[in-house]
C-alpha cells in the first residue's frame, strides 16, 4: 500500500520531502506528490509513516 498527498491540502512547505526515507515524496507544480512505487508508508523502518508525522495539515496525507 502507499500514501498520497491531497493537492489541494498541500501547503507546499516541503516538511514532507526530507522525511522520507524512500525518497518518494517529491514537489510537482508548487505542492508535493507521493510516488506510490516507492512508499512503503515507511513499513520496517519506523513506527509510523514520517511524512504524516511531520505534515502541519491534518488529514492532507492519507492511504492511496
Amino acid at each position: 500500500m502507499s500514501l498520497k498527498i491531497k493537492g489541494s491540502m498541500c501547503t507546499g512547505c516541503s516538511a514532507c520531502e526530507p522525511e522520507c526515507p524512500n525518497v518518494a515524496i517529491r514537489e510537482k507544480g508548487g505542492v508535493f506528490v507521493i510516488d506510490p512505487n516507492k512508499c512503503t508508508e515507511c513499513e520496517g523502518q519506523f513506527d509510523s509513516p514520517q511524512c504524516v508525522a511531520v505534515c502541519p495539515v491534518d488529514d492532507c496525507i492519507v492511504k492511496a
